[in-house]
């Protein structure tokens, strides 16, 4: 049995080695099916990744008061855009909302575009500065990985210190040390007193390239009006969250002096809610992707059956021969479904190959958290197995079922 196996398999390999052409063209076909499947999951789980990282960075137990909300509508969700959440508003809440066991930072965004100066060096690209007060960076899941953090000394006091992102030790600093040095934004110095671990990009937004100075102090900096702020409430047990939230509610409700019948005119977003979001978002991208590599399997899948169909008619004599020598059926249909399954598994191997690289390079150049897709890799092996299984099947039933005397009269 095991040396009928192995001489079909070297059957099948000398009728590839004597069918060059048509076998490469046969291998590319099931390869860009398979480079479609695995370059597009590929692609979908950078994103995934990139995206529950960027949101995940809120915050352990932690949920946000801010100006926009999502509601659910019949056919997804729809954002809804409420009045600005002002200066008056966060230090009301925050002189207000007392809950056991949780604490409040507040932020705002200054600018996208300062220009930060060290010395003769400045910044390239621009970069964002927010204010923050004392909580931000443990509401926000952010570690320092040099110097410390802010103080309630240095955001009462309007001191003029700072903390900046990891790139400004390579853009501004050459790699030297950032603490202790003095930067200059909009002509106010600030001292450097801690730096930020690294968190990437997300679309173009660099989160490495920021500057956060002291709410009271950056309120100073940047007085355009309309300033849209953030509260961030994060309690030390997720037990505390439904608590937490129903008098975050309810203080913020007496603040915008909203009447019992009214609805909320802010919306509040958990951080296990965002990611829902997200593996909501995932999931439909997910179900896109597979769509379009189906197709394009499937289209691979009839050119495969195909191309061995006029491979089994090219070889009626060779079928007839080996037949009029004693082959049995079984024989013939093994060594066309083998040749089948091994040009499959190629065109597999090569499409996993493509398919990475083309996945990896995009996610690359978007600046997407690439991580290898193994369920794409699992799932194409096991599609171009089964499109071999499928497309040799017919062909090897087609040429055992021959008659070896009609087989050698053909011509």
């Amino acid at each position: 049995m095991f040396s009928l196996f192995r001489e079909n398999i070297r059957i099948a390999i000398d009728s590839i080695k004597g069918q060059v052409l048509r076998t490469i063209l046969t291998i590319l076909i099931i390869a860009i099916g398979i480079t479609a499947l695995v370059g597009i999951l590929t692609l979908v789980g950078a994103l995934e990744n990139t995206i529950s990282g960027d949101f995940a960075s809120m915050g352990a137990n932690t949920f946000n008061i801010q100006r926009y909300e999502f509601q659910t509508v019949r056919n997804g969700q729809r954002e809804k855009i409420n009045p600005i959440i002002d200066y008056k508003n966060v230090r009301e809440f925050n002189d207000r909302f007392e809950y056991p066991f949780s604490q409040t930072s507040i932020s705002f965004i200054g600018t996208r575009t300062a220009e930060v100066k060290y010395e003769n060096e400045k910044t390239d690209p621009e970069v964002q500065v927010l204010g923050v007060n004392e909580n931000y960076l443990d509401n926000t899941g952010t570690a320092i990985e040099a110097g410390r953090n802010f103080n309630l000394f240095d955001i009462q006091n309007n001191n003029r210190v700072c903390l900046i992102g990891s790139d400004f030790k390579k853009n501004l600093f050459k790699n030297e040390s950032a603490l202790q040095k003095t930067i200059s934004i909009r002509g106010v110095k600030f001292k450097v007193i801690g730096v930020l671990e690294s968190k990437g990009a997300t679309f173009r937004n660099n989160q490495d390239l920021r500057v956060l100075l002291p709410l009271q102090l950056a309120r100073s900096i940047f007085t355009l009006a309309n300033i849209d702020y953030t509260i961030s409430v994060k309690v030390d047990d997720k037990q505390y969250m439904e608590g937490a939230q129903d008098a975050a509610t309810l203080t913020f409700r007496q603040i915008r002096r909203l009447n019992p019948v009214e609805d909320n005119n802010f919306g509040i977003e958990r951080s296990d809610d965002l990611l829902n979001r997200i593996a909501d978002i995932t999931t439909y991208l997910y179900i896109a992707a597979w769509i379009i590599s189906i197709i394009t399997i499937f289209g691979s899948s009839i050119a495969l059956m195909n191309i061995m169909l006029v491979s089994v008619t090219e070889r009626t004599r060779e079928i007839g021969v080996r037949k009029a020598l004693g082959a049995k059926k079984n024989t013939i249909a093994g060594q066309f479904f083998m040749e089948t399954i091994i040009i499959g598994q190629i065109g597999g191997f090569i499409g996993i190959i493509f398919g990475i690289l083309i996945g990896g390079g995009i996610s690359m150049a978007a600046d997407f958290q690439f991580s290898t897709p193994w369920l794409a890799i699992i799932s194409a092996t096991t599609i171009s197995f089964l499109i071999a299984v499928l497309s040799g099947l017919y062909p090897a039933l087609k040429a055992a079922k021959q008659d070896p005397i009609e087989s050698l009269r053909y011509e």
